[in-house]
């Protein structure tokens, strides 16, 4: 019965195809998959039979209203309302919805991010249906997936660009393509987000406003028990989280959402959702509307869904992986096949993966810089923030062989014996993986791993998709003139060739390790280990032309992205030092007071009868040592964060907040971390990382 029901309710909530179907004439079912599977224009009657029929089917479902729902540079979804209702003179109401308020809607630009592309008091912006998303009810609100640009035409979102790179990625591998001989309908890539997140007792988030501000907790000392014993990774799952797992998934599945795996993560109360691979601008949509999910299911089982990359100090953050590949119709190109080292179009396609991470290194680690996630690159937790590629045990050694111009050899899957008679052999994968590795081959697609919990996947796959048609030109450019019988040994040059000038890139190791920092400086591979040293990257004239060339963001709109960026690390930075004042002076101090005068009492009053107080004397003098050290450090980080505010070039100010302000902010953290070790239990103004870490 349970499987009858998830039947039956997958999907309820989605304008599916099967929908249009239903209620569309043929022909404008027809012409509108045109424009969703060719990329025809759209015309504005067949928008309005589409705007019927979608209403139709909203309303008896319950919605009352619709949106736009649209991805701004502040990396989280918006939306505005809009009732269904037309006023009649009889006082009564027509529900109603146009193909022009379908194609098009019109909030306020002025009130989101737009890196100086707008002026504050210029307010008009578009959003633009994207009909290649399906429309979704949530909470009786018709949503219409949609782009936003400018009143002059920029893009001010995140999607924009991501389809514009959508659009050249195909172009460029149609026609890397047809020197195969081979016409493929559609060229697309496919994406499966692994989001992880923490639960937490609401109660407890509730009495943290580091949490409720920054998102992250910004003070407390190490747990008695961390991860360290690793029980917790593919644990049995509480009940409490089971339940919300639950929940959760019936709500992703009635929108649509091909969520799949669940489990608990390696840190205490850290887990994980995975869902089957879709195509990439659908997946990050539904990617963001489950994270939309996951914190509104948590608050009806009393919990709170952590997405910041690093919640809490001494155990992991969360990443989210990106895995990629690329489709032409229904087959895979990263699909190596039995013989990969026969197979010239796999061979071809993974060059130019390769030469496309080495040669865009810079712009794949800005995509992913925030403040946010660089508490976790380069821990032991995340890849390093030097990008590199990982090929395993079965590409590497064709790729070695083909730069020293030997012939490959086959690398045949083995059985292995188990030693347990009633178990079946099992068959060895073709490669092992690398948790180490910021971009592993991972047996027929691409795991990039360096991409933050909370971030949209919209800014990394622009980047990806955009160098792999970079590289897919340059190899239709590389093969110009080759006639048929030259075809097979010149894509074998350009193979060896671009695997030679690129090998840089290629580690299997540690990425972990002191070495690889060394060895990769050697190799001349950035190591840009903060946001501020990799947002520049951004605007780096050849990077903008690059951007340019294939008409996915122009100069100026790499600029806003860049001054977008810069300027939220700046903000979320003075955010947590402020957030630290605040619990300092209202919160930490004031209970020291109490627990310190407490103290004090007791050794006076036991004085009075001629009692020796020597252990309450000395926790006297350590909590006053411990409170004039907290003191000068508050002052400190308040001076410090003035002074990063009073730079107006946001390069500067994230400078100052990078090599000033941060670690005024340590300094603070661990004067308040040493004292809550001491202080008692009852006078501590927060729950402890004890409590907020293990709940039934």
């Amino acid at each position: 019965m349970a499987t009858d029901k998830v039947s039956q309710e997958y999907g309820s909530l989605l304008f599916t195809d099967t929908d249009m179907q239903e209620r569309l004439p043929k022909p404008t079912y027809k012409k509108l998959m045109s424009v969703i599977k060719n990329g025809e224009p759209l015309d504005i009657d067949i928008a309005n039979e589409v705007a019927h029929a979608m209403k139709d089917w909203a309303l008896e479902r319950g919605a009352t209203h619709f949106t736009h729902w649209f991805q701004p540079l502040t990396g989280i979804t918006s939306e505005k309302h809009d009732s269904f209702i037309t006023p009649r003179e009889d006082g009564t109401v027509l529900m109603a919805f146009s193909g022009k308020e379908l194609v098009q809607g019109e909030p306020d630009a002025s009130s989101f991010p737009s890196g100086g592309l707008r002026a504050t008091f210029e307010a008009r912006g578009y959003t633009v249906w994207d009909p290649t998303s399906p429309a979704f009810i949530k909470d009786e609100v018709l949503c219409i997936p949609t782009a936003f640009i400018s009143y002059t035409g920029e893009a001010l979102d995140k999607k924009t660009p991501l389809l514009r790179a959508e659009v050249a990625l195909e172009k460029q591998a149609k026609r890397a393509l047809a020197l195969f001989g081979q016409k493929p309908h559609r060229v697309y890539t496919t994406i499966g987000p692994e989001q992880e997140y923490f639960l937490v007792r609401e109660e407890d988030y509730q009495a943290r406003p580091d949490l409720i501000l920054a998102g992250r907790t910004l003070f407390g000392c190490e747990p008695a028990k961390g991860q360290e014993l690793e029980e917790h990774y593919f644990g049995a799952i509480r009940p409490t989280v089971n339940e919300f797992m639950k929940e959760l998934d019936d709500e992703l599945w009635k929108l649509g959402i091909p969520a799949r795996t669940k489990h608990n993560e390696v840190a205490p109360c850290q887990h994980e959702l995975a869902p089957i691979f879709e195509k990439g601008p659908l997946a990050i949509d539904d990617n963001l509307l489950t994270m939309e999910k996951m914190k509104l299911v948590a608050s009806r089982h009393g919990l709170t869904c952590l997405q910041h990359e690093k919640p809490f100090e001494y155990v992991n953050g969360s990443g989210k992986h990106n895995n990629w590949s690329i489709c032409a119709d229904d087959r895979n190109l990263l699909e190596p096949g039995d013989d990969p080292q026969d197979n010239l179009q796999f061979l071809v396609v993974l060059a130019c993966l390769v030469a496309a991470v080495d040669c865009h290194a810079d712009l794949l680690r800005a995509s992913v810089a925030s403040a946010g996630n660089d508490h976790r690159l380069g821990a032991n937790e995340a890849p390093p923030a030097i990008i590199s590629v990982f090929l395993g045990d079965a590409l590497t050694p064709i790729v070695e062989s083909l730069v020293r111009k030997e012939q490959p050899e086959a690398h045949s899957r083995e059985l292995m014996d188990t030693g347990v008679p009633s178990l079946p052999n099992v068959l060895r994968d073709n490669t092992d993986r690398n948790r180490t590795s910021p971009f592993a081959f991972t047996g027929n697609k691409f795991e990039f791993r360096m991409c933050g919990s909370q971030q949209n996947l919209s800014g990394p796959n622009t980047v990806l998709d955009l160098a792999v048609a970079e590289q897919f030109d340059r190899f239709v450019a590389y093969m110009d003139g080759v006639g048929e019988q030259d075809f097979v040994n010149v894509a074998m040059r350009f193979v060896r060739h671009t695997f030679r000038d690129h090998h840089r890139i290629l580690f299997d190791g540690n990425g972990y390790s002191e070495e690889w920092e060394q060895e990769a400086a050697r190799r001349g591979l950035p190591n840009l280990k903060t946001a501020p040293d990799a947002l520049p990257s951004l605007i780096e004239p050849e990077n903008i032309k690059f951007f340019e060339k294939y008409g996915v963001l122009s100069e100026a709109e790499v600029h806003a992205r860049y001054i977008a960026k810069a300027e939220q690390y700046a903000k979320l930075l003075n955010i947590e030092a402020n957030t630290m004042v605040y619990m300092t002076r209202h919160m930490y101090l004031p209970a020291l007071f109490d627990y310190s005068g407490d103290i004090a009492t007791s050794v006076a009053t036991k004085a009075e009868i001629g009692i020796e107080s020597k252990t309450e004397k000395a926790l006297v003098q350590r909590l006053t040592d411990g409170i004039g050290a907290i003191s000068d450090a508050v002052d400190d980080l308040e001076a410090k964060d003035a002074q990063a505010k009073g730079f107006d070039d946001p390069q500067a100010a994230d400078d100052c907040y990078r090599d000033v302000v941060i670690p005024a902010m340590a300094v603070l953290r661990a004067a308040v971390d040493d004292m809550e070790r001491i202080c008692g239990h009852d006078y501590w103004p927060v729950p402890s990382y004890n409590k907020m870490l293990y709940y039934v």
